[in-house]
């Protein structure tokens, strides 16, 4: 493994350990080579690899320090994906798991009668002991029944809808707003009540069209980036 790696790697285990948090400073060029007997040009590539992934932000004058994580909003990905595919373990806190009904506004969004059985799965997002989102996913209950069983602290649901159930996803449309926390999501997400989240609404469609999830996350605003393309 190249050495540049091995230090990519050591930097990545003390953030997914708690031992680095967001915010906290990371090792100089100077001290990485040092400690890992690299050159100064090893550590430097490793630290601006790193930073380009959006692991660390790099501060002229300053130094270099651990980056809160950023969700991309361009692709429809999960949480778990977006996180595996920076180098990060993804963590889940599962709140809710269970079979609901009479969910008026989430049965018009998917297009289904309101006496339809749902299932709710609620979860708390995590970057290492951080809260990250608080996200609640409702789909109809025919057929997906035994999701309030499976193992969603420590799996991706799309991946277990994909490979288990056949449901392949295609799309999303999306609503972002900012929005005032409520006591609870203040609570869970270790922010101010009364403080401004992210609030984004999806209603996610299959390859036949069909909506199919609907998705509602409340996210911690400092957390996120959106890029638009715009065309004239």
């Amino acid at each position: 493994m190249p050495a540049y790696k091995r230090i990519q790697n050591a930097i990545r285990a003390e953030i997914e350990s708690g031992e680095l948090k967001p915010g906290d400073p990371v090792a100089s060029e100077r001290q990485l080579a040092r400690v890992n007997n690299v050159s100064l040009m090893t550590a430097r590539h490793a630290l601006a690899s790193l930073e380009h992934e959006g692991v660390v932000e790099r501060w002229v004058g300053a130094g270099t320090f651990v980056a809160a994580p950023k969700i991309e909003f361009n692709k429809l990905m999960s949480y778990t994906e977006h996180m595996s595919s920076r180098g990060l373990v993804p963590r889940s806190r599962v709140l809710v798991a269970k079979i609901v009904g009479r969910e008026s506004e989430v049965a018009a969004r998917l297009g289904l009668p309101v006496s339809e059985p749902l299932v709710k799965i609620e979860r708390l997002r995590l970057t290492g002991e951080e809260p990250f989102a608080l996200e609640t996913c409702y789909l109809a209950a025919r057929g997906f029944e035994e999701l309030v069983n499976a193992p969603l602290a420590r799996i991706s649901l799309f991946g277990l809808l994909e490979r288990d159930f056949g449901l392949q996803l295609a799309y999303a449309d999306e609503e972002v707003n900012a929005t005032e926390a409520e006591p609870q999501v203040a609570d869970l997400l270790n922010v101010a009540r009364g403080g401004s989240v992210l609030r984004i609404r999806q209603v996610i469609y299959s390859t036949k069209g069909k909506a199919s999830l609907y998705v509602v996350g409340f996210y911690r605003s400092e957390r996120h980036t959106l890029f638009i393309r715009r065309f004239r």
